[in-house]
């Protein structure tokens, strides 16, 4: 399976946080010929390559496998649905996008209702969007024939969106992009380690519910004692609406190496160490420091009696939305760090983090 295709095949599939059961199908069958797999109630999946050999240190390789969506909360007379968000989303690109509703035989498409504008008054014209005002409409008319097209409340909701590369360009267009793209990252570096010289034990863990708060992470750091961490993420490009100065996760800027944000300062000195050895290897990196946002290095870090942490970002632009924008170049910059990174690792280099 090739970059392009295992990437379309895990960014269209549905996992919204709490449902990422199709995500992990799929890594278990790249991976099937060189890992063995654990899986905990949490959809947490561990992933040990065969190439380990037991007594050597633990690097942690992380991802997670949820994308941002939404729960049916209710089920309304005219067999509209009212739903919440699950994960954090800018509710003014809701109106009039298009979704996927898990019913008791499948999926079924729906879309988030918008008023035309022939039938809106003034003040509702220029209300806010609120999820008070939204529903999804799945074109049943009451909600006994809602109910006969098999959605119940609870239902996971996610965006319906076409994945699309346009290889002239090397853009990637599509849902999911966090952190479906970290976790192919991740399994790709895993699938090319194999009878790679190593000095470190990998473990893999495509973690789940990082949406809604980096709760799977936290049950999956009392499973694995690593004695350093990458988190592999894919991070919101800002070229589009930061100024010059302050543009730090570009396209086609390589590596996002991530100083802090709101949740965690990530290790200092591994992430000198990253940047030196993406030097020495002509990966291209962009330093960041960011005032908002969090990832799963936050508990990452300060589980087991302290972990070294870094993330590994590649830049998507329009992150949390229907279809985001990324760079071929950049998950290529992402895997090349992610494998020399774990080829140069030894005891004594983490003992220094």
């Amino acid at each position: 399976m090739d970059d392009i295709k295992l990437i379309e095949k895990l960014c269209n599939a549905h996992g919204a946080s709490g449902f990422e059961d199709e995500v992990l199908l799929i890594v278990r069958e790249y991976l099937k010929d060189v890992a063995e797999f654990k899986e905990d109630s949490m959809r947490n999946l561990y992933i040990y390559p065969k190439y380990n050999k037991g007594n050597r240190p633990v690097v942690m390789l992380d991802a997670h496998s949820d994308e941002v969506g939404f729960m049916v909360q209710a089920i309304k007379p005219d067999g509209t649905l009212r739903f919440i968000p699950i994960g954090g989303w800018n509710e003014k690109c809701l109106p009039s996008s298009k979704v996927i509703i898990r019913t008791k035989t499948g999926y079924i498409s729906g879309v988030i209702a918008a008023q035309p504008p022939h039938l809106m008054t003034a003040e509702q014209k220029n209300a806010p969007v609120s999820y008070g005002t939204l529903f999804i409409d799945i074109g049943a008319t009451c909600a006994e024939e809602a109910a006969e097209f098999g959605v119940e409340v609870g239902a996971p909701v996610v965006p319906q969106s076409l994945f699309e590369y346009d290889e002239k360009h090397g853009i990637l267009q599509g849902k999911a992009f966090d952190d479906r793209m970290g976790v192919a990252a991740l399994v790709k570096c895993i699938k090319e380690l194999d009878k790679q010289p190593l000095s470190v034990d990998i473990v893999g863990v495509i973690s789940s519910q990082e949406e809604v708060g980096d709760r799977g992470i936290r049950a999956a750091m009392c499973n694995v004692k690593a004695d350093a961490a990458i988190c592999f993420e894919g991070c919101p490009a800002d070229d589009t609406s930061a100024p010059p100065f302050m543009v730090q996760d570009a396209l086609h800027g390589g590596v996002m190496l991530r100083h802090m944000d709101a949740t965690v300062i990530c290790t200092p000195r591994f992430t000198e160490y990253a940047r030196q050895i993406a030097q020495k290897e002509n990966i291209k990196v962009q330093m960041a420091v960011r005032s908002g946002g969090g990832n799963n290095g936050a508990y990452i870090i300060s589980a087991n009696g302290g972990t070294p942490v870094i993330v590994a970002g590649i830049p998507v632009r329009y992150i949390h939305t229907f279809s985001g924008i990324a760079a071929k170049d950049d998950f290529d910059s992402v895997v090349n760090l992610g494998l020399a990174l774990c080829k140069s690792l030894t005891a004594s280099a983490i003992k220094g983090f």
